[in-house]
């Protein structure tokens, strides 16, 4: 396969899991996750990750996931360039979707324990807590999918691709927030 295509299916086959974050942030408020609670006297998530946020995220980024399903399998597009077939495909996009959120409460509950507030810039950590979260959980669910769209071969381009393009797109969303007014910061 092209290798420009590889890299571009790196991208694509992870869209379910780019969206979540920015629709938690657009669902949030409410209640925290963590009900408010501590451990070892600090938040253990935080005020940032609302029930409303994760439901209302993984809903946003499954619903993505299902309508490119059903285009792709409209268009008979082949693996590597699909989420699989039947209720594999709605599992992976499911997968990609809620460990995308996971990553990111991750991410949450290793900034609390450092002792970083909310909003406070982690680079590396903000960037890829929810990269490793997704594709985590599909691993754990789906290996056999995540090896040949991601690990296997020349499929190792698409997770390059994937992790070059992330940060970009990661400041790239989180300006639009900002000037949206939906972040108090840029980052």
């Amino acid at each position: 396969m092209d290798l420009i295509l590889v890299a571009l299916s790196g991208i694509f086959l992870f869209l379910p899991a780019l969206v979540p974050n920015s629709a938690a942030v657009l669902f949030g408020g409410g209640t925290p996750v963590d009900f408010g609670r501590t451990w070892r006297g600090k938040r253990i998530l935080g005020d940032g990750k609302t029930w409303t946020g994760l439901i209302g995220g993984v809903a946003a980024g499954t619903s993505l996931g299902i309508i490119l399903v059903l285009i792709t399998m409209g268009l008979d597009v082949q693996a590597p360039l699909n989420w699989g077939e039947g209720l594999e495909a709605l599992g992976v996009v499911f997968a990609l979707s809620l460990g995308s959120l996971l990553g990111d409460m991750v991410g949450a509950f290793i900034k609390r324990r450092l002792g970083m507030e909310r909003g406070h810039k982690a680079p590396i950590l903000d960037q890829y807590d929810f990269v490793a979260g997704a594709l985590g959980l599909t691993a754990l669910l789906f290996p056999a999918w995540v090896a040949s769209r991601y690990v296997s071969g020349e499929s190792i381009i698409a997770l390059i691709a994937l992790l070059v393009f992330v940060p970009v797109l990661h400041r790239v969303v989180n300006i639009i927030g900002f000037k949206m007014g939906k972040k108090k910061e840029p980052w």
